[in-house]
């Protein structure tokens, strides 16, 4: 398989664009073990890369799913007009951040590489996504400005979305072949480790208690000032643990490498023909990859669907607890630190079972448990079972997550990881929006939040149903 798989990219196509002799495309065919990208670089470099990740935490936990976005629909839009709920209206601004993702993440990826600006791209995203954070300070508790908070969001999400770009690319920067996997896992326990600890500072700093001031520094909650300052300590709190990577990590070489979609906008077609230069090159790539080895893009389709339904478990659940099961704002982050913790013990565990009985085998029995889960979530109500339905779910996302990862890797040939990890990280922000636009869809048609739930679960469905045709790696020849 190995064989037939290196035939999609062969070393030849490189050499005709003058990358034969760059360190990337070296470290891609060399076998493993031998020196590559990132031998030497030691442990300094992979901590500031996992430091990144733990510094992301801040917008993923604190403002997209336990703090912001709850203050946002539950406390902005209260008194909002109109018979639209606020969450429906965050569940089609996320969609879109989503939609503008999947249409620039596949230019600006390979525009990152082909420039070498890769730092300088991840640099830039990181400061507008810290930027849009402290801005959110000014999201007063006014349904007058819950469209200047969803805007906020929207941009933010769009931002943390597409740095992930250069971020996952710079792993092989940090690592070798024989590290990728135990580099890779530290930057995802890391951004657990900062979730957990933001999210504690967050609730005994600034929201627990009651009355008219909150938290251990005695924030007042007039005018949502509280929620406001969170927002500027995660704004914070990203930017110190991002630092590090930028002073550890030196920028790619640049290389010969024909750019192929990521022209200039100033160039032959201007930018909309580099836009659709970008998807004709990804579609050979693609449509190539399918002629070698269709489980392999079998799974990339599957594994987008079912990563974007994963996403819309954290992305919507704190949102659901407050307005559906009845939990307290303040409880909401306990219950985030709870889930975080779940999450991160069921990848342990789930990666211990993917050696024994395979990686699919275990991302199939977590999408059942989950479909499980979350349809009897639909049926209950109040705050005791939300907390037992809602973590016994969140157990089931880690080992998801993990084992996905773990399926291409272990499909992908020595050498090759990162190409086939930069299509996995394409294919899933093209249906990123699925989750959110359901979500919002089945909110506005019941006129209800509880049947949001339905719209993450069809896409779990849709997920698992696309992956049971596609052969585990256990079975390759």
């Amino acid at each position: 398989m190995y064989a037939d798989i290196t035939a999609v990219f062969p070393p030849e196509r490189f050499a005709r664009h003058g990358l034969s002799n760059s360190p990337t495309v070296r470290s891609m065919t060399e076998v493993p073990g031998q020196a590559t990208i990132g031998q030497a670089a030691g442990r300094g470099p992979v901590l500031a890369w996992g430091s990144w990740d733990c510094g992301g935490a801040a917008f993923n936990a604190v403002i997209l799913t336990f703090v912001f976005s709850v203050y946002l629909t539950d406390k902005v839009g209260e008194h909002l007009p109109g018979g639209i709920s606020p969450s429906a209206w965050l569940g089609w601004a996320l969609g879109l951040a989503g939609l503008v993702v999947a249409l620039t993440a596949p230019v600006s990826g390979q525009w990152f590489d082909a420039s070498a600006k890769r730092k300088l791209s991840l640099g830039v995203l990181t400061s507008l996504t810290v930027l849009l954070m402290a801005a959110m300070f000014f999201v007063r508790q006014d349904y007058h400005y819950l469209w200047f908070g969803l805007l906020l969001l929207a941009l933010g999400s769009a931002t943390f979305e597409l740095s992930h770009v250069p971020y996952n690319a710079m792993l092989r920067q940090v690592s070798t072949p024989a590290t990728v996997g135990r580099v890779s896992g530290f930057g995802w326990s890391m951004g657990y480790f900062g979730g957990i600890v933001l999210l504690l500072i967050c609730y005994f700093g600034f929201i627990s208690g009651k009355g008219d001031t909150r938290g251990l520094l005695g924030m007042p909650i007039d005018d949502g000032l509280n929620i406001r300052l969170v927002a500027v300590v995660a704004a914070v709190w990203f930017a110190a643990f991002a630092l590090p990577l930028f002073f550890t990590i030196p920028e790619v070489p640049r290389t010969d490498a024909d750019p192929g979609a990521a022209v200039s906008p100033r160039g032959r077609g201007g930018f909309l023909g580099a836009i659709v230069n970008s998807y004709r090159v990804l579609f050979r790539d693609v449509r190539e990859l399918w002629r070698v080895d269709r489980r392999t893009v079998g799974f990339l389709m599957a594994s987008a669907v079912f990563r974007d339904g994963l996403a819309g478990v954290f992305t919507f659940g704190a949102i659901l607890a407050v307005r559906v099961y009845g939990i307290a704002d303040a409880d909401v982050l306990l219950f985030g630190i709870a889930a975080n913790v779940f999450a991160a013990l069921g990848a342990l565990t789930g990666g211990r079972l993917d050696d024994r009985i395979g990686p699919k085998a275990v991302i199939v029995g977590s999408l059942i448990a989950m479909i499980i889960f979350g349809a009897v979530l639909l049926v209950v109500s109040g705050p005791l079972m939300f907390w037992i339905f809602g973590l016994l779910l969140t157990v089931f996302v880690g080992p998801a997550q993990a084992s996905a990862r773990s399926f291409l890797t272990r499909v992908a040939p020595p050498g090759r990881e990162g190409q086939l990890f930069g299509l996995y990280a394409t294919t899933g922000r093209a249906v990123s929006f699925l989750a959110p636009m359901l979500f919002g869809f089945f909110v506005w048609a019941f006129d209800s939040e509880r049947a949001g739930i339905l719209g993450i679960l069809l896409v779990l469905i849709a997920g698992l149903l696309a992956l049971l045709p596609v052969r585990s790696p256990s079975a390759a020849a």
